[in-house]
């Protein structure tokens, strides 16, 4: 807002007008529901939450292997929830009791945990900053196996004087190099990054603490009232939960002491339902703070060359009479940004040296428009050590009126607290000199205040353009941070080996034969053997099939199979069910130009290659596809823009990354020998969807009762999406059974494929049609299942096998009961 000069950034971030338009789109664009529901619209904020829980971890510079996400209303609910699940042990067991150890210099609810560790009869022990360096002892060896677990918390950067503490020491006091106090037992370190994290970056790759609790709107500025605890995911499963509210439970009874909770640790501390709008403008937070900044490292330094400019000139300001203008609380020069934050915490002094209120000041820099902060910042500890205020200071100001957030300033002449400034990504060199000009102004004469300001050289920082930050106004100059023109953006492809993939036939056909003898085809009906009819592949997810007569097999399925898929712009998949035109997005591989061609209606053909670009320019993130966690990567501008003219939504292409996607979508299939882990695409279940053509007829028939128009059999092919149909004798025997084999490749069969919504949409025009899936539930007796899900168990041989229609299909019973050709032309096996 033009002529106010905001300086009160580490209380909380101010938001740019284009974060507010980014999540008001959002939020007018798509439906959100409750994401303890099953609905499209709840199943779509589910899915959304999942996604801002990844960028969370994407910007603290981790994976969900290593840290969890815990949604809290803010770091001061994060604290409590540490406390009250940590696994103490208390005062008078066997075991030698746990301690609370905390940093003199902490916030109020840091200290604060100090109640509940006291009500589980476990010490809590102050450390002042200059002690910890002093307990670099080891404890004796035989004390060193004691595995009673004792909590340290210290801030990663002081609220109040903006000191950083050496991140150093979470790996020190981890491995004991570093003893708080001398006790046996292991010790956590407990990060409070509230205040560090709104203007430093930090990478928890490196300095892996235990519990990092942090709140949004110190980074952001919106939402407020939005906080998250990472929690190491070595401490997670010792964590312990009393209570338990909606969306924790995976079971429990009423009338009994039954409760079961859910095995994810989010949502076993998630009590009830998360303020799941708040969590998507985090989405749009992150995109914002990358676009006007550039990143955390950009706004390190720029915060702190204003922080090192503002402190030198204020530093320097003196009376006629040499005394100084202010008493600056700082335990450094402001020489270094790794040491020391952009926050400036000062009282002013008269020309006798005596401390001029904070309340004064306070009414004062208002005047001016300047927003400052008094008080001791919820930090008694640390305004104790600088005002040099000792406990009994504290006591006899409270009988004498004072308490904290109030504006009484002096008691006995003696300050009871100070002013601080402290600057944001927003911020100014002009913010900065307004704030000087404002001290100069009302303490100083004109020929006092010439020399600070011809000493010192203004902060190196370069204009950003007017629309960039809204809040600046037009006609106001912004050295914030130079903004890169480009984009920082995923640019992304993959490789598989597409040119190679015909078998070396010699090997093949003998392992073909191999397999040949162990099992028999199914003879039905005259003997007919049972053949694959067609195959499909959907490179993009939810997209339109591609249907070839042969094609390579992957060790995820089909090559290139759902390798692909369309995201909003929250980052999250897009499917038929929230966007049926996708169906009309039509690609097709072409492995000889080792490209993929997008075609659509009105839309000029677009290719995107196939090789893998992972490693180069490419950013991998995280993404979730049925609960499923997969690494995937931006396929660039192009395309983003082609698929958002075509659907009319903002949207993007991403790519499952190559290099990390085995191990990062795989699902644990039961019976499945060897390799139990078996490597899934962008697909659902399972690697590959069976249908039969007699289980379409007879669906057929069932569904042309109820219909205006009958279904032709193509169209419903269509619609159930399959990777390969074949052509069985009997309709449904194919849910009867447990293996097949094809060629050389042999399947397990993991269950049947439950339908959706989605097999009601026509797939060549886009149109619902609710009868069809209503059809499928009346004719199968209230289920909805039709097909099944293979997954492939492939043999340990130099080449890459092949699917083809006319390929014989030799399938094996339940209960490893072999199918065996009929005695008679008129015995047949049960299906």
């Amino acid at each position: 807002i033009a002529g106010i000069t905001y300086l009160d950034h580490a209380g909380s971030a101010l938001f740019p007008e284009s974060l507010l338009k980014a999540f008001t789109d959002d939020l007018r664009n798509n439906v959100y529901g409750n994401p303890h529901s099953q609905n499209i619209s709840s199943k779509l904020t589910y899915d959304t939450i999942e996604h801002v829980r990844y960028r969370i971890l994407q910007h603290f510079h981790t994976t969900a292997e290593d840290y969890t996400i815990i949604f809290t209303s803010g770091c001061t609910a994060a604290l409590k929830l540490i406390a009250e699940s940590f696994p103490w042990i208390p005062e008078g067991t066997k075991q030698p009791s746990s301690r609370f150890c905390y940093l003199t210099d902490s916030h109020t609810s840091v200290v604060g945990m100090r109640g509940i560790t006291t009500s589980m009869n476990v010490l809590s022990v102050p450390i002042k900053p200059k002690e910890i360096l002093l307990a670099k002892s080891r404890l004796p060896a035989e004390e060193q196996n004691c595995t009673t677990p004792h909590l340290f918390s210290y801030p990663a950067q002081s609220n109040f004087s903006g000191t950083k503490y050496p991140l150093s020491w979470i790996q020190d006091i981890k491995s004991g190099k570093l003893c708080p106090i001398k006790t046996p037992g292991k010790w956590f370190v407990l990060l409070d990054a509230a205040s560090y994290v709104s203007s430093s970056p930090l990478d928890l790759g490196v300095h892996q603490a235990d519990f990092i609790p942090i709140s949004f709107y110190k980074i952001f500025g919106f939402p407020t009232g939005l906080g998250a605890l990472l929690v190491n995911n070595r401490i997670a499963p010792l964590l312990r939960k009393t209570y338990f509210g909606g969306g924790t439970a995976a079971a429990y009874l009423t009338e009994e002491d039954f409760y079961f909770p859910r095995k994810s640790i989010a949502e076993r501390f998630e009590d009830g339902t998360v303020s799941f709008l708040d969590i998507i403008a985090l989405k749009h937070g992150f995109d914002v703070l990358e676009k006007l900044t550039g990143g955390m490292e950009k706004i390190k330094q720029h915060t702190f060359a204003l922080a090192h400019y503002t402190y030198t000139v204020l530093s320097n300001l003196k009376y006629a009479n040499g005394a100084p203008v202010v008493r600056i609380y700082s335990d450094t020069d402001f020489s270094n940004p790794d040491v020391q934050g952009p926050i400036i915490n000062f009282n002013v002094l008269d020309e006798n040296g005596e401390v001029l209120g904070f309340s004064q000041v306070d009414s004062m820099a208002s005047l001016h428009n300047i927003h400052v902060r008094t008080g001791c910042f919820c930090n008694t500890g640390a305004c104790q050590m600088h005002l040099d205020i000792n406990n009994e200071d504290i006591q006899r100001n409270l009988q004498a009126g004072h308490v904290c957030g109030d504006n009484i300033d002096l008691v006995d002449g003696r300050p009871t607290g100070s002013v601080r400034i402290s600057f944001g990504y927003m911020s100014s060199f002009e913010d900065a000199q307004t704030f000087l000009n404002f001290i100069i102004a009302t303490r100083l004469s004109k020929s006092d205040a010439e020399i600070p300001f011809q000493s010192v050289t203004k902060p190196t920082t370069k204009s950003v353009p007017d629309d960039h930050l809204s809040f600046i106004s037009a006609d106001k100059s912004s050295p914030i941070l130079q903004i890169s023109d480009r984009e920082v953006r995923n640019i992304p492809t993959e490789a598989e080996t597409t040119g190679s993939w015909q078998p070396l036939q010699p090997v093949a056909e003998s392992i073909r034969e191999a397999v040949s003898e162990t099992a028999v085809p199914m003879c039905r009906k005259g003997g007919k053997p049972i053949t694959i009819t067609k195959i499909y592949l959907y490179p993009v997810k939810s997209c339109s099939a591609f249907e070839v007569s042969e094609w390579p097999v992957g060790n995820q399925g089909l090559l290139y199979d759902r390798n692909w898929m369309v995201v909003n712009q929250n980052g999250v998949c897009m499917t038929q069910k929230q966007e049926p035109r996708l169906c009309l997005v039509n690609p097709s591989i072409d492995l000889k130009k080792k490209i993929m061609v997008i075609k659509a209606e009105g839309m000029d053909p677009i290719s995107v290659p196939l090789e893998d670009s992972t490693g180069k320019e490419a950013v991998i993130c995280e993404s979730k596809v049925c609960s499923h966690r997969v690494k995937t990567y931006d396929c660039g501008e192009r395309i983003a823009g082609w698929l958002s003219t075509f659907l009319g939504r903002p949207c993007r292409l991403i790519r499952q990354s190559s290099d990390v996607k085995s191990k990062s979508h795989q699902k644990n299939t039961k019976g499945l020998s060897s390799a139990s882990n078996i490597s899934l695409s962008l697909v659902n279940e399972a690697q590959y969807l069976l249908i039969n053509v007699a289980s379409i007829l007879q669906l057929k028939e069932h569904i042309s009762a109820r219909l205006k128009e009958p279904l032709e059999v193509e169209e419903l092919i269509q619609r159930f999406r399959a990777n390969i149909v074949i052509s069985a004798p009997e309709s449904f025997e194919e849910e009867e059974w447990a293996e097949i084999s094809i060629g050389s490749l042999q399947f397990q069969v993991v269950g049947p494929c439950s339908r959706c919504q989605i097999i009601c949409i026509d797939q060549q025009s886009g149109e619902r049609n609710k009868e069809i899936l209503q059809s499928l539930s009346a004719a199968r007796g209230r289920k909805t299942n039709f097909g099944i899900y293979l997954m492939n168990q492939p043999l340990l041989s130099p080449f890459s096998d092949i699917l083809s229609v006319g390929s014989q299909v030799l399938p094996v019973l339940k209960e490893n009961t072999e199918i065996h050709p009929p005695t008679s032309s008129e015995e047949k096996c049960s299906g």
